[in-house]
């Protein structure tokens, strides 16, 4: 017998039929929206891992001299540097299911929302590691729709282009964990001086309960609280299978060793000198003020901690708390152009102002050596004479200019560039600047790196015009390092969060300058300490003589208003100025002698256990002992003789007669022994 439906079962197969297809319909739909939504995933990409880190700078030993955070501690280490006892522990509290799902946890989301609909409130989070970590990626922390949809795609991006393990360790450098500080690395640090590797499975565990709510469970707010929080973490793990009953008893019984190191605010070290990294940073580098800030990068700098301490404990050794007189220093490898050292006041708090690499001012006496070098560039030699007296110079337009010695001593007599160099005689210095050419100064000063302006008149010579101490150090290292071009160098490198150099630096080793000459002139330049060329006058190093111990070229230099010494060993040169910030005149005897004592004792502390160097003739010159009184070859009969090295071809040929033929000798005040620095040149 046949069976005929009847109407109401056709109907029902139709709409089951109907419904089928609508599921076939929606599933296809939804299949395409995955689908879709993995492709866009993919098509954007990997989603930057960093966040805002704590930038560091480093000296040149590789010990951490600052950071620049903007009140937030971020550090980005490796999974491989974080405790096993962290990982377990993040991952059983905060998402068990994390390695298994897609970025989603379904059952966790389904369970939360019927808690909270029972509860008539939100009393349950469901959002997975991969998702808190979408999160923390976003600056922003509003609640908006497109702001979860964001936050969706997000994760999913994250999940389509990144193992587990990146995202996880992305999570754990990037999670908060209260007072201002952020990643497992930072936290570790903060609240145990330890690193993320060294935490116990104790220390793990109360680290892990804090990101939940930081003001909340931070032992450092309420540790009860925080126990409590640990306990729980604990028994995450036991259920997760991380750890056994008895090892959680014993990490919760463990007593806790915080860290409130932290709480104590540490001296900045070389501030001065960090301000000039970031300023490096900025304009050379090209790195913007963010990236600078909260870029986790990893600033390696020149900066020789031991030297840095020196030249403050000196400068606040030597010179008068009472008084109110300003300092700069400046330090660098004459071969590298690294900057071991720099101060630029007295007092970082009280005034930022670096008056090494901002102020200028008159340099004195210490322009004279780029001066004398042109001059042996024009034939002068050591041995050149020229008269030492009041003179006034006139000029084609009428005008006079009338130069004065310190205190107006004058030898009234012919005296030898050696000596005048040595003497700081300023006559001398004048007529030698007219007849090379006004010109040559300049240029010889602009190819040395002086970036100031420079007047083109007669007392250009004696360093009127302004410049900065961190450009008259470069020169003389230019000098010391024979005529090779080096500049002031404060960052070796740069490494961003992930380990990428991004900066090196190369320094180009163009000879700019001609090494005969410049050798000679840094030979002129030990004069200042050689009492054998002692005249009308004592040499402007006399003060400082009992403190030196070693072969050195300088010179100083004194105006009204500032006090200077810059001087070098063959592995390091140094600046010092001395000075009131508005103008004052420096009228006290003891403040005129600060910048040379500065330098003196900065210079011998920082080269204690460094080999005693005398400078390396270079090929083209020749050395010879003198008279220094005429500049002629010295003979037996000479009662002091100077070694003294000219450029081959142009040494003195006629040797001195004075003392055989019994003439009488100008009244000189020097010591017919033998200087500790001749003594070494002969030693070596």
């Amino acid at each position: 017998m046949e069976i005929i439906p009847s109407s109401r079962f056709r109907g029902t197969v139709k709409y089951i039929r109907a419904l089928i297809f609508i599921s076939l319909i929606l599933a296809i739909l939804f299949t395409v929206c995955i689908a879709a939504v993995i492709a866009f995933a993919k098509l954007e990409g990997a989603p930057p891992l960093a966040v805002p880190q704590t930038t560091i700078f480093y000296a040149d030993d590789g010990t951490k001299i600052g950071e620049s955070d903007n009140g937030q501690k971020r550090y980005w280490v490796s999974l491989h540097d974080i405790s096993p006892s962290v990982i377990n522990a993040t991952v059983a509290v905060e998402d068990k299911k994390f390695f298994e799902h897609h970025g989603f946890d379904m059952k966790r989301i389904a369970a939360a929302i019927i808690a909270d609909v029972k509860a008539m409130r939100k009393v349950q989070g469901a959002s997975t590691i991969t998702q808190q970590y979408a999160r923390n990626l976003f600056l922003t922390l509003d609640k908006t729709w497109m702001r979860k949809l964001q936050e969706a795609l997000y994760t999913i991006r994250l999940e389509v282009n990144y193992s587990k393990k990146d995202i996880l360790e992305g999570y754990l450098n990037t999670i908060y964990y209260g007072h201002g500080v952020y990643g497992i690395e930072a936290a570790a640090n903060y609240y145990f001086g330890k690193t993320a590797k060294e935490l116990s499975l104790a220390e793990a565990s109360m680290l892990a309960g804090i990101p939940k709510g930081p003001s909340y469970y931070s032992p450092f707010v309420n540790e009860k609280r925080a126990k409590e929080r640990q306990k729980t973490v604990l028994m995450s793990m036991v259920e997760s299978g991380y750890i056994s009953q008895k090892e959680a008893k014993k990490a919760y019984e463990t007593p806790l060793v915080y860290s409130r190191h932290h709480e104590v605010a540490k001296e900045q070290i070389a501030p001065y000198y960090q301000d000039i990294v970031k300023h490096v940073l900025r304009t050379k580098l090209g790195i913007d003020e963010r990236t600078i800030e909260m870029g986790g990068l990893r600033v390696y700098t020149s900066l020789d901690p031991r030297m840095q301490a020196i030249a403050e404990q000196q400068i606040h050794d030597i010179i008068d708390p009472a008084s109110n007189i300003q300092v700069a220093l400046v330090a660098m490898d004459p071969h590298t152009g690294e900057v071991k050292a720099l101060v630029g006041g007295r007092d970082y708090k009280k005034s930022p102002y670096n008056r090494a690499v901002q102020a200028e001012r008159q340099p004195g006496s210490t322009f004279k050596p780029f001066l004398y070098y042109a001059a042996i560039r024009q034939g002068f030699t050591p041995s050149t004479e020229l008269r030492s007296e009041l003179t006034t110079f006139r000029f084609d337009d009428g005008s006079t200019y009338t130069p004065h010695n310190y205190n107006n001593y004058y030898a009234n007599d012919m005296i030898t560039l050696a000596q005048a160099i040595a003497l700081s005689d300023n006559v001398f210095a004048v007529s030698t600047h007219l007849f090379i050419g006004e010109d040559q100064l300049v240029r010889t000063a602009k190819k040395l790196g002086i970036s100031s302006p420079l007047k083109q008149v007669p007392s250009l010579a004696l360093g009127t015009s302004p410049v900065k101490v961190i450009d008259m150090v470069n020169a003389y290292s230019i000098l010391d390092n024979n005529g090779k071009k080096v500049e002031p160098v404060f960052i070796k490198k740069v490494v961003n969060h992930r380990g990428e150099i991004i900066y090196e630096n190369k320094q180009s080793h163009e000879q700019i300058l001609d090494r005969d000459a410049a050798y000679v002139t840094t030979q002129l330049m030990t004069g200042m300490f050689d009492p054998k060329l002692n005249d009308y006058t004592t040499v402007t190093g006399q003060t400082i003589l009992k403190d030196l111990t070693r072969p050195y070229a300088g010179k100083s230099g004194t105006t009204e208003t500032d006090s200077w010494m810059i001087g070098y060993a063959p592995q390091l040169v140094a600046g010092v100025w001395t000075g009131y910030d508005r103008g004052e005149k420096i009228t006290k005897m003891a403040e005129k002698q600060y910048a040379k004592r500065i330098w003196a004792k900065f210079m011998e502390q920082s080269l204690q256990n460094e080999p005693v160097k005398a400078f390396k003739p270079t090929k083209g010159v020749v050395g010879v002992y003198i008279n220094p009184d005429n500049g002629k070859l010295a003979t037996k009969a000479c009662p002091v003789k100077r070694l003294t090295y000219y450029l081959a071809g142009t040494e003195p040929t006629e040797y001195c007669t004075d003392h055989l033929h019994n003439k009488k000798k100008k009244k000189r005040h020097k010591d017919e022994n033998d200087s500790w620095f001749e003594k070494l040149f002969k030693w070596f």
